[in-house]
């Protein structure tokens, strides 16, 4: 469950022409299965010469009683050449008895070099193997801005993404599902026209147990992606899992904020 949450916050990452510097800002719900599940926080911001993403995500309501669970999420990097290469990438999360981190650290090249984690205090570094083929790789929130980033140049998803997790190689694939109709409801604001589009992890031959591995191994992910109305920038609105334990997940963005930074 808590990886669920961590691919949300992941997941509601979008990226623009680097034109012009802007912030954008994400609000959202999450309902998972009869729960009202999750209110989470998303910013990334963009320059000339870099970028930053920041998520935090808390457990809401009856589902925080039953599963409680916050975190937070950042990943720093920098634009050559119009390609976006991770500089830093950190969590923290706590639940009802866990509290972890870990932060991946990276030459100047974008590759990473080690990671540091910790549990419940109990601090490690583990240097990165190298036949893990871990260069030229980056993490998952930037891929959903590589993703966006495409998507606003040429309106279209289909792409695959090497990334890294610190632990794992394996590669995310996109691919367009077609255009449709989004009308208000009292779940979320907005009634705009969306690309939908679908997730898939290839594993590359790896094993993994948490809940996005197991789930993008056999269904994709969907979601929809539209222009907010003042800027045009893209956001994605809406999020559906058709299975998990608990049942259907769908995540609404109730609320985006754009500001230009000059």
């Amino acid at each position: 469950m808590k990886k669920r949450l961590s691919f949300i916050a992941a997941a509601i990452c979008l990226y623009a022409p680097a034109l012009q510097a802007f912030s954008l800002n994400h609000e959202f719900n999450v309902f998972l299965g009869p729960f009202n599940a999750s209110r989470t926080e998303f910013e990334y911001s963009l320059g000339d010469k870099d970028y930053q993403v920041n998520a935090n995500v808390k457990t809401f309501g009856l589902f925080d009683s039953l599963y409680p669970f916050h975190a937070q999420y950042a990943t720093t990097g920098k634009i050559k050449n119009n390609q976006m290469e991770t500089t830093s990438y950190k969590y923290e999360s706590k639940s009802r008895f866990t509290k972890r981190s870990k932060e991946l650290v990276y030459d100047n090249n974008g590759n990473p070099v080690y990671r540091l984690s910790s549990k419940n205090g109990k601090e490690k570094k583990v240097d990165i193997d190298q036949k893990l083929n871990s260069g030229d790789t980056t993490d998952l929130q930037t891929v959903f801005a590589k993703l966006a980033k495409q998507f606003n140049e040429v309106r279209f998803c289909n792409s695959r993404f090497e990334v890294f997790d610190g632990k794992r190689r394996f590669d995310v694939i996109f691919a367009d599902e077609g255009e449709e109709e989004l009308k208000s409801n009292e779940l979320q604001p907005w009634s705009v026209k969306a690309k939908k589009c679908s997730m898939y992890i290839d594993k590359l031959g790896s094993n993994g147990d948490d809940l996005l591995w197991q789930l993008t191994s056999d269904k994709p992910i969907y979601f929809w992606i539209a222009e907010e109305p003042s800027g045009k920038r893209p956001f994605i609105v809406k999020v559906y899992v058709e299975n998990t334990p608990l049942g259907e997940l769908n995540l609404y963005t109730t609320k985006i904020s754009v500001k230009e930074n000059n």
